[in-house]
């Protein structure tokens, strides 16, 4: 299983990005992915899932601002994230379960700053 996340940067407050992660390795369609993020020094905090099902949800910390969506022909699974604020900057990984082991990826870092 591997998990590649991209698209993170250096993003002013109120502005948007779109982060996507390649999946290989397992059956994308039938698995949950889901999206975290960790300040360094801090706990890690999950954002959002989306089932394989296409059901999603989100924490609290992002409903309305961030989506999350999946392509199962392409084995990608994207956050996009609007009205960003500096609170938001924080490495970004997705993650999936599978057969009883979660993975990760590496993280893209996301940048919120004027």
């Amino acid at each position: 299983v591997q998990l590649v996340e991209s698209g993170g940067g250096l993003v002013q407050p109120g502005g948007f990005l779109r982060l996507s992660c390649e999946a290989s390795g397992f059956t994308f369609s039938s698995y949950a992915m889901g999206w975290a993020r960790q300040v360094p020094g801090k706990g890690l905090e999950w954002l959002s899932g989306i089932y394989s099902d296409g059901r999603t949800y989100y924490a609290d910390s992002v409903k309305g601002r961030f989506t999350i969506s999946r392509d199962n022909a392409k084995n990608m699974v994207y956050l996009h994230m609007n009205s960003l604020k500096p609170e938001d900057t924080a490495v970004y990984y997705c993650a999936t379960d599978y057969a009883g082991f979660e993975y990760w990826g590496q993280g893209t870092p996301v940048t919120v700053s004027s």
